[in-house]
């Protein structure tokens, strides 16, 4: 209880740190970095829905109507294992899934399809080596990507898991950590995003 009454003051007193390190542009880039994840979001889900629309008898609009609610619970929750239940029987009565094949692709899907998490970990990283003046090589680039493909399948989906995960890609690759503390104001915006991207790559594979 005492941890989380101090955090607050701890994560500002942090930013003032990283603020004063690196200057106030810092900040005010935060906001171009949400831009650029959801725009990321946006694409992929679009791809999603031209997928569908291509493998099966749904418009790409009738897909996404039919998906709106599963796509805005796990907007609002941060939380695709939260969505799961809504997700399942939205894939059964308004995509006509087969209850086998819902029953164990989305569960399956809540676990390891986690393509959001890979938009907004990669989105993060250039961000935070953008802030330190740092420029990562395409080989370093490639890295980041496939390290936040292996490092996001098998995480949990509940919110905030990816702030953990974040950390170990940039330790990995050299970017400094104390960064993170620019993104925490932020992250549970850039997750919410992210969870919707993954829900609906669950029901297009289903």
């Amino acid at each position: 209880t005492w941890a989380m009454k101090l955090a607050p003051y701890a994560v500002f007193g942090m930013m003032v740190q990283v603020s004063a390190s690196s200057g106030l542009d810092s900040l005010r880039s935060v906001g171009a970095y949400v831009l650029t994840a959801y725009l990321g979001y946006v694409l992929m889900i679009l791809a999603y829905a031209l997928l569908a629309g291509l493998t099966t008898p749904f418009s790409m609009v009738t897909f996404l109507k039919k998906i709106k609610t599963p796509m805005l619970l796990a907007f609002s929750t941060s939380s695709s294992a939260a969505t799961l239940p809504v997700t399942m029987k939205t894939a059964e009565s308004e995509l006509a899934v087969a209850p086998s094949t819902a029953g164990f692709i989305i569960p399956l899907g809540t676990t390891m399809n986690m393509a959001g998490s890979v938009i907004w970990q990669t989105s993060a990283v250039l961000f935070l080596a953008r802030v330190y003046g740092l420029d990562l090589a395409w080989p370093q680039i490639f890295l980041l990507i496939g390290l936040s493909v292996a490092s996001t399948i098998g995480s949990p989906g509940v919110p905030g898991v990816g702030i953990g995960i974040l950390s170990m890609i940039l330790s990995r690759l050299g970017v400094p950590l104390e960064g993170v503390t620019l993104l925490i104001g932020v992250e549970r915006i850039v997750d919410m995003g992210c969870t919707v991207v993954n829900v609906t790559g669950d029901l297009t594979a289903s």
